[in-house]
């Protein structure tokens, strides 16, 4: 069974990173001298007090873990993370509906990116701080950060890491996963702070750069600003935005091959090539599809376009237009794109592109043995031989996104919410996008929407966070077998 003594552990030394965040908040709060300082204090002391507790209960425990245990672990680290997130928004009344709080926490933890506020500029400093610090922590994963800190408990982190980072990945880097997680957040933290001042650098402010800065790299979504980027009019930070939102969608496993000077490696990665085709040819598309239709120069169409695709691709959720008004056909492009997502590996969500490169490769293959039935075709990425028990894995998670996408939207149908507007929020948030279609595009909130899609929608955020079977072996009666 599962090690419950040690995962109550974890979850208490999460909890206090999780006081720790809250607190860096109240600091900006304090800075700012505004009144949301006092629900940071109270959250905090909450959030603390709930994990001295769990470490109590989990004192002399087992130094072990399974591959059961990672995924409880991974599970209920983003549920705890998003109910004890929640309590700046509800204490503070600044989100005064547990739905609506736990909603956007989620949201924020997932780096889904869509939103219930409808006045985002009225919120203090510190309240915005903390949306973007869910998105920036929750971007490469909470367990991942865990990984690195694992050892604390005498223990490695691969069954952790197997849970959260389920589907095809690369090669290790280095043998000891921890090692590998550190020297990855290394890279997120240096891109992140690259990005900051590049943003300052073009006219935005510190605070905004530094709050952009985190939802970009995390792929969240969340912006300072109601109209997200459209709000700034600039070009530069346009083009700056869209450059490291690219790179966040790359997978960090090889941007880290990259830096080790590893370039073939990274060049002639299949994943990145499809990644890279993909967004170009899209962003090309709608370009000269815009640049056709309306009054938009050259110039603007490309940059409006290549954004656009990039945001959704990467399912970051930022916006400079609202794509809602423009013609319906690049609706279907950009559902297309977000449904496809970016690399494995990264802070991205969707189905991700090696999962379309093997699906293509499997697809072609049939082809060819209905045409020589007794020829052995093997599936190759990369040089190496994709086994059948990969391929059946990346079949079952494309059935399972399709048939839980399709009765989710049928659900929220049933809730009374619009065709299109539930199309667009069940992939929007399976796949961690953000915006969404219809009066759910970029230009509105969510906040219309009832009380139990919402629900139903984070739930959905969680599982495309988790990439669905870590969240639903939980459902499983076998997985809570002693044997």
């Amino acid at each position: 069974m599962i090690n419950s003594r040690m995962i109550y552990r974890i979850m208490g030394f999460l909890l206090l990173i999780e006081t720790a965040m809250l607190m860096c908040c109240g600091g900006v709060s304090l800075f700012y001298k505004e009144d949301d300082l006092n629900s940071f204090l109270l959250s905090s002391a909450i959030t603390a007090f709930v994990g001295v507790i769990m470490l109590a209960i989990g004192r002399g425990a087992e130094k072990s873990l399974n591959r059961r245990d990672g995924y409880v672990i991974v599970s209920v680290a983003w549920i705890a993370f998003s109910f004890f997130g929640m309590l700046p928004y509800y204490i503070g009344g600044y989100i005064p509906s547990v739905t609506d709080a736990f909603f956007e926490t989620m949201s924020g933890f997932s780096s889904t990116g869509a939103t219930i506020m409808n006045n985002i500029e009225s919120m203090p400093h510190g309240i915005l701080f903390w949306r973007a610090m869910t998105q920036w922590i929750g971007g490469l994963g909470i367990v991942f950060f865990t990984i690195a800190v694992l050892p604390i408990f005498g223990m490695g982190g691969i069954q952790v890491f197997a849970a959260e980072a389920s589907g095809p990945t690369h090669d290790k880097v280095h043998p000891r996963i921890g090692v590998t997680a550190k020297w990855i957040w290394g890279i997120y933290a240096g891109m992140t702070g690259t990005l900051i001042i590049l943003l300052v650098f073009g006219g935005m402010g510190l605070f905004d750069s530094i709050c952009h800065a985190f939802t970009t790299t995390s792929t969240g979504g969340f912006s300072t600003k109601q109209t997200s980027i459209e709000y700034y009019h600039s070009p530069y930070i346009d083009y700056v935005i869209s450059v490291f939102m690219f790179l966040s969608g790359v997978n960090f496993t090889l941007l880290l091959l990259m830096f080790n000077g590893k370039i073939k490696k990274f060049i002639h990665d299949a994943e990145l090539k499809f990644y890279f085709m993909s967004v170009a040819f899209f962003t090309v598309f709608i370009a000269v599809w815009l640049y056709q239709t309306s009054s938009m120069g050259a110039e603007e169409a490309f940059r409006k376009s290549l954004f656009q695709v990039i945001s959704l691709q990467t399912s970051t959720g930022f916006a400079t237009a609202d794509y809602m008004l423009w013609p319906s056909i690049l609706w279907g492009c950009l559902l297309i794109v977000m449904i496809m997502g970016a690399c494995a590996g990264s802070t991205t969500g969707g189905i991700k592109c090696i999962r379309m490169v093997i699906l293509f490769k499997v697809a072609k293959n049939e082809f060819k043995h209905i045409l020589h039935p007794n020829a052995v075709l093997p599936v190759r990425v990369n040089k190496q031989v994709i086994s059948p028990s990969i391929q059946s894995t990346v079949l079952a998670f494309t059935f399972l996104y399709a048939i839980i996408a399709i009765i989710s939207i049928l659900v929220m149908m049933g809730f009374g919410v619009g065709f299109l507007e539930s199309i667009g929020t069940v992939i929007s948030s399976i796949g961690n996008m953000g915006p969404g279609l219809g009066t759910c595009g970029p230009a509105f909130s969510w906040s219309e929407l009832p009380d139990a899609a919402k629900w139903l929608l984070s739930f959905l955020m969680l599982l495309g966070r988790l990439e669905l079977f870590t969240v639903l072996l939980l459902f499983s009666s076998d997985f809570w077998k002693r044997n």
